[in-house]
């Protein structure tokens, strides 16, 4: 490479330098270190001139378990190289253990031939707290509190026969309100595994048509007084989504009907095809959503007025329908009520 070096250049250290929760490295030769920025410091537990004056003692820092991957990934070095990346476990001299996320990628001269290798490990420690603490959360609402609740419902459906008339009021608000919450542990199952998802979702063609059917079939059996139309006319065509694409429609029906001031709220499903789209729409003949709500609705906790919900179902509507490549966005029904309309990319035929 003609000229200085990044490595050289005190400006593009300096910046370097002062980034925290990073670790970059430079070098010319394999275990030949040119460069080690001062946030490998804290993450390896050790100074740069440490690992600078004796390279293995970055290798000796990785985890027994992860070091063969890490140090696989170090001894690539030729024309095929591009882009590397895993996450690893780090652990310092005095025992602390850090979970790092490494990229290796080649500097190239005009030549084309590779003059340095660049290093960069940032740490996500932090992060991989927090998706073990939503794991475990997830664990306990879709077991314990799914499985207890199931129970809390079968024995409620056996008090039916036996209940008079005043008593039957309260006993279909108790099995409305038992069914709401095992409806909450399946948006928290969906929610926790967007939220720890490594962030790439590998869409693939979903048959739209069967999706929908299948959720409002299952809504008019949790809400028998609701009544769903879905449209004749659904396209039957494939959609660029994944399993959880049920989990986009399941929420706006639940929302539908929970949010609706009316004894027996009508929700009405259509679907079409503009251009390369598919197009559904969720339409309901509640009270209607402000406008100044419909600018935040789909922020993440964000509740509509007087709702008793958890405010994630929306957001995960919109986390998963821009995952997939498409869009997301609610107006005024009429004479009342709101619309939601979902744009999902078509599968290539």
């Amino acid at each position: 490479m003609s000229g200085t070096s990044l490595s050289q250049r005190t400006d593009f250290r300096a910046l370097i330098d002062n980034l925290e929760g990073f670790a970059i490295w430079m070098a010319s030769e394999p275990g030949a270190f040119d460069y080690v920025s001062d946030g490998f410091e804290d993450i390896w537990g050790i100074p740069p001139e440490a690992v600078e004056d004796n390279p293995d003692r970055l290798i000796e820092g990785v985890h027994p378990e992860d070091r063969e991957a890490v140090v696989s990934i170090i001894a690539r070095r030729g024309e095929a190289v591009t882009d590397e990346s895993l996450e690893h476990r780090v652990v310092q001299p005095d025992g602390t253990v850090k979970w790092v996320h490494a990229r290796l990628f080649p500097l190239r001269g005009s030549d084309g031939e590779i003059d340095q290798m660049v290093g960069v490990t940032s740490d996500i420690t932090e992060l991989k707290r927090r998706e073990r603490e939503l794991e475990a959360l997830n664990r306990i609402v879709r077991h314990d509190i799914r499985n207890d609740m199931s129970i809390v419902l079968g024995w409620a459906e056996m008090l039916e026969d036996h209940v008079d008339e005043a008593g039957k009021d309260y006993l279909e608000k108790v099995l409305a309100s038992g069914t709401h919450v095992v409806e909450l542990t399946e948006i928290a199952r969906d929610y926790v595994e967007t939220l720890t998802g490594d962030g790439e979702v590998e869409v693939k063609p979903m048959a739209l048509c069967s999706v929908l059917e299948k959720e409002v079939d299952l809504r008019r059996e949790s809400f028998p007084h609701a009544d769903f139309v879905l449209a004749d006319d659904v396209p039957d065509v494939e959609v660029m989504a994944d399993e959880m694409l049920s989990s986009v429609f399941r929420n706006l029906l639940n929302n539908a009907v929970q949010h609706n001031d009316r004894d027996d709220p009508h929700v009405e499903v259509t679907c079409e095809v503009d251009g390369d789209e598919a197009v559904v729409t969720v339409a309901d003949d509640g009270p209607g959503i402000s406008a100044d709500q419909r600018e935040r609705i789909f922020q993440k906790g964000e509740r509509g007025l007087e709702s008793s919900g958890t405010g994630i179902g929306l957001y995960l509507v919109w986390t998963l329908v821009t995952q997939y490549g498409g869009s997301v966005e609610v107006s005024d029904n009429e004479p009342r009520g709101s619309v939601f309309t979902v744009r999902l990319p078509l599968a290539e035929s």
